[in-house]
């Protein structure tokens, strides 16, 4: 194993996204990811998508490069091992991520075993409560502000984003607690909360300041793009294209493309103002849409993509998954991210690396995720220093299980 992290290892008892994400994203940059399971496999074992034979895809995709354990929580001595796991010696070790309350897993009791002890815990409130992405999301008004134009309706986003923030935050967040630990030699509880997360980035936007200073709920404005001009086109096949006009560079590449800058300017002359400002694109963003609409109208997905990306132009096209698996090399090996690997248990199909290209530690490239239990004994006898005997007996009473 090679990258970033190399000597690293980082103990992980999650499940579903946040979590798991922040382990794999970790293990990607070469990081020694941990992660402990119940024998029967976790939560998230058979989450969708699955294969025909019931192979969680989500799964695989969540944990590649980590390794796995399976250790029976409900027994004392399967909490005593998963105890000595987290705060087995080392310099590099003493890591431990997780959102889920796993008995005798408190930060105070393993920080009495190990002071220098780094835990990060993603809650789902900061009252402890239990949320999910698809809870906190709603909760914080972006579906009453996403969806068409007029509609009372509000649409949830199919992307769990503050899931995938709050992964990334909490891999940062473990992060900059080892490298505080490095200079102090102090241990660290990082506490963080799924709905604080989608709080802060509310206020990160300027969405709070919107309604608290400016008084303005934002409505739904469909696919156009908020304060300045973005829109989504029908071509004369039925494709749809987004283009962009946010900079003054984007917007001039815009009409230039598209043949509309004499028509744009007898606009500004009608409507007696500029619309080099983005907030006046904004406003008259329906004159300007029946503007470049016809150009749209007259080519094909393919021939108006071509001229738009000549031209230099901000643009991209409207695809579903199979066909942006289908037609798009950046998801596939052409990609230097990406490789064709060989899942255990699913087959072969393009995984992505890290999306992280380090000029002097490399891109190590997308390992499997393990198969459930598959590092077990390795993990008792090189980590924990069990002997054989110990190691079987675990076995045997049904304290840990192998693949």
């Amino acid at each position: 194993m090679s990258g970033l992290l190399h000597g690293m290892r980082v103990v992980e008892g999650s499940a579903f996204v946040a979590i798991p994400l922040a382990g794999m994203t970790l293990a990607q940059i070469g990081a020694e990811v941990i992660r402990v399971d119940r024998p029967g496999g976790g939560l998230d074992a058979a989450r969708w998508p699955v294969t025909a034979a019931g192979q969680s895809l989500f799964w695989a995709g969540m944990n590649k490069g980590k390794k796995s354990i399976a250790i029976d929580l409900t027994t004392e001595r399967g909490q005593e091992l998963m105890a000595e796991l987290v705060t087995a010696p080392g310099e590099e070790a003493g890591l431990y991520l997780t959102n889920l309350p796993i008995r005798g897993m408190a930060y105070a009791s393993l920080a009495a075993r190990r002071p220098d002890l780094v835990m990060v815990t993603l809650a789902g409130d900061r009252h402890g409560g239990p949320q999910v992405d698809y809870t906190v999301n709603p909760a914080v008004g972006f579906p009453v502000a996403t969806g068409a134009e007029g509609s009372d309706a509000p649409t949830a986003h199919v992307l769990p984003a503050w899931d995938c923030i709050a992964g990334n935050l909490a891999a940062t967040a473990l992060l900059a607690a080892e490298r505080r630990r490095l200079r102090t030699g102090a241990g660290d509880h990082v506490k963080l909360a799924l709905k604080d997360v989608a709080a802060a980035m509310l206020g990160h936007l300027g969405i709070i300041g919107e309604v608290a200073v400016n008084g303005v709920d934002r409505p739904k404005y469909g696919n156009a793009l908020y304060g300045a001009y973005g829109q989504d086109f029908a071509c004369a096949d039925g494709g749809r294209i987004m283009v962009i006009g946010l900079t003054s560079r984007q917007w001039r590449v815009l009409l230039k493309a598209t043949e509309t800058e004499a028509a744009i300017a007898a606009l500004e002359a009608r409507i007696g103002e500029s619309l080099k400002p983005e907030a006046a694109r904004f406003r008259h963003r329906a004159a300007i849409t029946e503007l470049l609409a016809p150009w749209f109208a007259a080519r094909s997905a393919a021939e108006a993509g071509a001229a738009l990306q000549a031209a230099g132009a901000t643009w991209g096209p409207f695809r579903s998954f199979a066909q942006a698996l289908a037609e798009d090399p950046d998801l596939s090996p052409d990609n230097p991210m990406f490789r064709m690997l060989d899942q255990p248990g699913i087959g072969a199909y393009p995984v992505p690396a890290s999306p992280l290209a380090c000029a002097g530690a490399g891109r190590p490239d997308p390992r499997p995720a393990p198969l459930l239990g598959q590092h077990s004994e390795e993990i008792l006898a090189d980590v924990l220093r069990l002997p054989a005997g110990a190691i079987g007996a675990l076995f045997d009473d049904g304290v840990v299980a192998g693949r």
